[in-house]
């Protein structure tokens, strides 16, 4: 019994939950009542520590090699929370005087760029979901889809592939998720296109038994179209996206273009995504885990929760709310299944695949595991492909 409260105690205050916090989950979720100070005596004991931090020296060489990719996009908060989702524990004002002394121009350019946020409010954690897809790198092949839950903040799904448009995909995204979190959200917020026809589908056949005591919510259809511009929850994490991860990506790429090593024909664009796909693919997770888990701080707006996104996702009672999640029937389930479209392993169109593959395998190449190889693997394969297809 005292194993498995320790690890409930390590689980949460690796998450980042505060001690009172921690006493609050224990006892409302695990039927565990400790005291403060009782919590406190066995984070001692497992040599837990706040003020324990890491040597100063590996977190600059850490954030130095941040700095060579989409991290010199990140301001000092992103990369306190990165430093400390890879094992570092230090001060944020220590990164902010990191990054100033390392990168002394992005630091400038972020500071000069603010931007004024408008007021929102939910009422839990899967009462509505917002999603959108991101076109950014759409010239490039590389198609974003994505879905944030209104309340938390969270990140619900971050998808790259060839296509958002697809609706058979985007309904399988929703689908994926639905399994993922045990039923769908009250509500599914989206922009008008037929991309959104089968989330809105799939959306209206789960929720049709569903039960609830408010009458608004009985007479709200349960997914909301609307113009993208007032999608704003999606919207405004795109604009984090883009700050902290993708203009390193749209950069990279656009120099590529600028160079003539990428047309915008089919070619290039399963090229691109042969070599790059599973790069971004990394990226995206890790920005949505870096997000999840960094603290939003108090609003002006005062009905808008605090803290970390995965801690309000997971953890309403700490704010007085509850999971609004909708559980749904298996039967319904697999029939909606029926009718969605999930991901290929296969990244690209088929023959180009087999193409990338019988080059790399007769040149001895290697998957890409940065973007410094992933443009090399890009060219030679582009070489080697323009040859054959010139004889």
């Amino acid at each position: 019994m005292d194993d498995i409260r320790d690890n409930l105690i390590e689980q949460y205050f690796g998450q980042g939950l505060k001690y009172a916090e921690i006493v609050h989950v224990l006892k409302h979720d695990h039927g565990m009542s400790l005291s403060l100070r009782h919590v406190k005596r066995i984070l001692q004991k497992l040599h837990l520590e706040r003020r324990k931090y890491s040597d100063i020296r590996k977190v600059v060489d850490f954030i130095y090699v941040q700095l060579q990719s989409s991290g010199q996009l990140h301001g000092y908060r992103i990369m306190h929370e990165k430093c400390r989702q890879n094992g570092f524990n230090v001060k944020m004002n220590d990164v902010r005087l990191i990054l100033k002394q390392l990168d002394p121009v992005g630091v400038e350019h972020r500071t000069a760029r603010r931007f004024r946020r408008r007021t929102y409010f939910a009422d839990g954690p899967n009462f509505i979901w917002h999603i959108d897809g991101y076109d950014k790198l759409k010239p490039f092949g590389l198609c974003i889809s994505g879905c944030v839950c209104w309340f938390s903040r969270k990140v619900i799904w971050l998808k790259v592939y060839k296509t958002n448009n697809n609706p058979r995909i985007i309904g399988g995204y929703y689908l994926e998720a639905v399994n993922e979190y045990g039923g769908c959200p009250r509500f599914v917020r989206g922009d008008y296109g037929t991309e959104n026809g089968h989330v809105c589908a799939f959306q209206h056949f789960l929720r049709e038994n569903h039960e609830t005591n408010d009458t608004v919510q009985r007479r709200q259809q349960p997914f909301i179209y609307g113009t993208s511009t007032t999608n704003q929850r999606i919207e405004s994490w795109w604009s984090y996206l883009r700050k902290e991860h993708i203009q390193f990506w749209l950069e990279l790429f656009k120099s590529l273009q600028d160079s003539g090593q990428f047309s915008g024909d089919t070619l290039d664009k399963n090229l691109m995504l042969f070599c790059f796909l599973p790069l971004l693919q990394d990226e995206l997770d890790s920005a949505a885990r870096t997000w999840d888990n960094h603290r939003i701080r108090c609003s002006r707006n005062q009905v808008v929760p605090s803290g970390r996104p995965t801690v309000l996702f997971n953890f309403p009672v700490l704010w007085n709310k509850t999971d609004k999640i909708c559980t749904v029937s298996r039967e319904r389930f697999i029939l909606c299944k029926e009718e969605a479209e999930f991901r290929s392993t296969i990244p690209c169109d088929p023959d180009v695949y087999q193409a990338c593959v019988h080059v790399m395998q007769s040149s001895n190449l290697r998957p890409a595991k940065n973007a410094e190889e992933g443009v090399t693997l890009y060219l030679c394969l582009r070489r080697h492909i323009l040859t054959i297809l010139s004889t």
